[in-house]
């Protein structure tokens, strides 16, 4: 009899996931009747090594706030996710517990679809782990950025119409606007954005969020985080059928 496959997710507050869903309809579409995807919701990082104890699981997502904080818990790290410096995928075989960054993967797909020759630099919102394999794409890509955080040289109070208008790919990498704070948005110059702007948001819940809604009222090109998404886990789902073997 096949061996039962064991997959989950961690996270905090992660009741709302996209992961579980997609992949038990992965299961249901494949017949893969020995695999099950769990959600691992923790108060504190430490919890991890409850999770890792058990022997069975095979593979498991990483979600925020955890996704620098899970390092020291791994045995590896894939070249990406030490570049990087934030894992969202780990692989269990042997006992070896790997840790990957799959988000870079489904960025770089997302950013390759809307980008055009004009985006060459780049606002990056936030500086959290999905911040992290943002940075890691534009390099390979030759993309200049700056970084916009809440406590940092350029924050969302000195942020001006100005250097808006100067850097026509806008990445939003925080949590603001997320289900079920559907109202909350950045404080952000929308006036600075014209038609040559880009605007992606890597929120997917809602799909619409007020950030991108006001992106959009300033003729911003947008996207949002789900195509992303889908690459990211597509990739993990790889990962864990790839090398586990």
């Amino acid at each position: 009899m096949d061996q039962h496959i064991k997959l989950g997710l961690i996270g905090k507050n992660i009741s709302y996931s996209f992961s579980k869903n997609y992949f038990e309809n992965k299961f249901k579409k494949l017949f893969l009747k020995n695999h099950t995807y769990s959600i691992f919701d923790l108060n504190d990082i430490a919890e991890v090594d409850q999770i890792f104890k058990d022997g069975n699981i095979n593979g498991l997502n990483v979600t925020i706030p955890f996704k620098e904080k899970i390092i020291p818990y791994l045995d590896e790290l894939s070249d990406e996710a030490e570049k990087i410096g934030a894992v969202n995928t780990i692989l269990i075989k042997d006992n070896i517990k790997k840790g990957f960054n799959t988000d870079a993967f489904g960025f770089e797909k997302t950013l390759l679809l809307h980008k055009k020759d004009h985006h060459t630099s780049a606002l990056i919102l936030g500086n959290g782990g999905a911040a992290k394999a943002v940075k890691y794409i534009l390099e390979k890509h030759g993309i200049s950025y700056q970084t916009v955080t809440r406590n940092g040289d350029l924050n969302f109070e000195n942020l001006t119409e100005e250097i808006v208008r100067e850097h026509p790919l806008i990445i939003q990498c925080t949590p603001v606007g997320t289900f079920p704070n559907v109202e909350d948005c950045l404080n952000f110059p929308f006036s600075g954005l014209t038609s040559k702007h880009l605007v992606i948001d890597l929120i997917y819940n809602p799909e619409y969020t007020s950030f991108i809604k006001m992106a959009a009222e300033n003729e911003a090109k947008t996207a949002n985080g789900f195509y992303m998404l889908e690459q990211q886990a597509e990739k993990a789902w790889e990962i864990w059928n790839v090398q586990k073997k």
